[in-house]
């Protein structure tokens, strides 16, 4: 880079965007300083009319701008209506479901009550012939117990696991007891 100008030419002034920025936003706030709504807020005169006439002028055509066709005002009317007969459907639809979901529940119960309770008295009924049955053991029946609990029947078991050479052991065993 040159740091001085070619033979004695200046170098061309460079534009500051900055400065440019600036100026623009300060003439567009001129403009809008000089504007009718401002002169009538500051009280001025436009056009002969003084801030208060101008005023409800303006207020006039806004709501003029603004108000609903009688059609739509209508329609909100009754979509409101709408709206709050469904809310209404709604909460009693919620109040039944949940009175139905509470007699469900107590109905559930009292079947799990019910089916615990005969669950008691089975395993309390198989626990008393279990009971009875070890006291009643004499020498000599050991295997007729052992041959009771075993499945002796091969198409009956699902196992995986082979277990006839088991069975036929204990078979064997039921048959001719061993003597002490």
């Amino acid at each position: 880079p040159l740091a001085v100008p070619p033979w004695g030419t200046e170098w061309p002034a460079k534009e500051d965007p900055a400065a440019a920025f600036l100026a623009q936003q300060e003439s567009e706030i001129a403009g809008i300083q000089n504007d009718e709504a401002f002169a009538i807020l500051d009280g001025d005169a436009v056009d002969g009319v003084k801030n208060g006439e101008y005023y409800q002028e303006t207020i006039s055509q806004m709501d003029r701008l603004q108000s609903e066709p009688e059609s739509i005002g209508k329609w909100r009317e009754g979509q409101t209506e709408r709206l709050e007969a469904l809310d209404a459907n709604s909460r009693k639809q919620k109040a039944e479901w949940k009175e139905k979901a509470i007699k469900e529940l107590d109905e559930w119960y009292a079947r799990q009550d019910e089916q615990l309770q005969k669950t008691k008295a089975n395993n309390r009924a198989a626990e008393e012939a279990f009971v009875n049955d070890i006291e009643e053991s004499s020498p000599g029946t050991e295997w007729e117990r052992v041959a009771r609990l075993c499945d002796f029947n091969p198409k009956s078991s699902k196992q995986a696991k082979d277990v006839s050479r088991m069975r036929s052991v204990l078979i064997s065993l039921k048959q001719a007891p061993l003597v002490y």
